[in-house]
């Protein structure tokens, strides 16, 4: 007990802090575009955005309506009314429809071995 106590009273920390810890006296915290934003500017509103942005689908484009009670708004639409669902040049929605140099290659009968066995079949 009295060793620790004596080792703890010459215990000097390595770091020095400069100053009072606190918050910072301003904060700028009016909107602004993020750095790797393409176009370096917000959008004027989130309408306008919206009719620019697509998710599994575009997302403008449609007048509020109530919703069914069979799923909302959407399941109200048939699918071609929704638009295209295409993506972009150079853009994939899905991993088969990359180039073959992409796409995952399938196992071997030894990889798979040497899985379920934990590694062990390699060297028996």
């Amino acid at each position: 007990m009295r060793a620790t106590r004596v080792l703890l009273q010459q215990r000097k920390p390595m770091i020095k802090f400069i100053g009072k810890r606190g918050p910072p006296l301003k904060v700028d915290h009016t909107p602004h575009a993020h750095p790797a934003s393409p176009t370096h500017e917000l959008p004027g509103s989130f309408a306008s955005y919206r009719k620019q942005a697509q998710q599994h689908g575009p997302l403008g484009g449609h007048r509020p309506q109530p919703a069914s009670a069979h799923g909302g708004i959407i399941a109200s639409h048939s699918g071609a009314s929704l638009g295209p669902v295409e993506p972009a040049k150079g853009q994939y929605f899905d991993r088969s429809e990359l180039p073959a140099r992409f796409r995952n290659t399938p196992w071997s009968q030894a990889e798979i071995d040497a899985v379920e066995s934990g590694g062990a079949s390699i060297f028996a």
